[in-house]
């Protein structure tokens, strides 16, 4: 399998790298999309279509190749993959109906291969993405490989697309099906925020709506210890999220990020990316360092050291939070992952991470960086 990556400003600029791309003989039968919600969807799809290349796509808050970042651009991973290694099958959600979605989806795939491998890209804020993830597991077993993101809308949080050769949705989910006997795919999701502070209790909630820990609502607590003072509903902003983000703890595998999102200030609790369960145990931590780019590179070499020594292709979905605490630094975490492999690397600042936490259970993930790393199988 071979894998090179293109990147442009506007469709014409695909079109013309995509013409470059092709001059020595590559042809591309898979491209991994990841676009500023402003590009032109349709139009980058038509060239990709009529090229004969099979599409996986979502918007993002910004994408990235071994090139660098841009933001409000385009960026394509190009894979020339045999095409009877891998299906694509786009759904939409119907009546928030994610796990019977992915369970369908599961069993087409299990039409196709004995062991198949997922890649995953959702849309819209209110997808329930670990009931996405359940619905996998409940047909392939709690073993089965799922790796993605959900897309992204430059910041601004109000609706994001997937798409894929001729069809797009705020309020849906393309998938890659991989053939796991012809194509190897393994990841690894790290985050690297530290933990500050005792172990504490949610006390009250609703799936991802925390009311109290120990009994105190939940952005009293993040004033308290944040040291934030006249914070309203006018003046919250992402960093406020980024800040004091909560640690959940799990009985098995690292801890998994769930941020705060979305206030409710009448009773000063808050809306999380992702279930906090009441009775879960949770920690505050910090914002990131440059330590926390170490642990990812780190991550990725026992990675490439136990399980997977060779690749064609990586892909990143890295968490919109990492690009806004890390800044410029972001840069170092994408090329340190590329240089471990040394192969052609694209993806996208993503609203959320989906993958196996280390050594734990399939998770959504917020502030995480997780790796995708794909090898044809000789």
């Amino acid at each position: 399998m071979k894998a090179k990556t293109v990147k442009g400003n506007s469709a014409e600029e695909i079109q013309s790298a995509l013409a470059q791309s092709i001059t020595d003989g590559f042809t591309p039968t898979l491209a991994m999309v990841f676009l500023s919600i402003k590009q032109d969807r349709g139009e980058v799809c038509k060239i990709l279509d009529d090229a004969g290349i099979a599409i996986y796509g979502g918007t993002s808050h910004g994408e990235f190749t071994g090139e660098g970042i841009t933001a409000g651009e385009i960026a394509i991973m190009l894979l020339d993959v045999n095409p009877a290694y891998f299906a694509i099958f786009f759904e939409e959600f119907s009546e928030k109906n994610y796990r019977e979605t992915t369970q369908a989806i599961a069993k087409k795939a299990l039409g196709k291969f004995t062991n198949p491998s997922f890649l995953v890209a959702g849309s819209n804020l209110n997808t329930d993405a670990e009931e996405l993830l359940h619905g996998f597991e409940d047909i392939i077993g709690k073993q089965v490989n799922v790796f993605g993101g959900m897309a992204g809308d430059d910041f601004a949080f109000k609706e994001e697309f997937v798409f894929t050769n001729n069809n797009e949705s705020n309020n849906g989910i393309v998938t890659i099906v991989f053939d796991g006997d012809k194509i190897g795919i393994k990841g690894r999701a790290t985050c690297g925020w530290n933990p500050i502070g005792t172990v504490k209790t949610v006390t009250k909630s609703i799936g991802n709506h925390v009311y109290t820990i120990d009994d105190v609502p939940v952005v009293g607590l993040l004033m308290k210890y944040g040291g934030y003072e006249n914070v309203t509903a006018e003046n919250w902003a992402m960093e406020h999220s980024i800040a004091l983000t909560l640690q959940l703890q799990r009985e098995t595998g690292d801890p998994v990020m769930r941020a705060g999102l979305k206030v409710d200030w009448d009773d000063q609790s808050y809306y999380c990316g992702g279930v906090v369960p009441q009775g879960s145990k949770v920690r505050f931590s910090l914002p990131p360092d440059f330590d926390s780019i170490e642990k990812v590179i780190k991550a990725c070499e026992d990675l490439k050291a136990k399980e997977i020594i060779e690749a064609d292709a990586l892909l990143l979905f890295n968490c919109a939070g990492r690009l806004v605490s890390l800044g410029p630094l972001i840069n170092d975490e994408i090329e340190g992952v590329r240089k471990v492999w040394d192969v052609p690397i694209a993806g996208m600042f993503s609203s959320a991470e989906l993958a196996r936490a280390t050594n734990g259970d399939l998770e959504m993930h917020a502030f995480t960086a997780c790796t995708v790393v794909l090898k044809e199988i000789i």
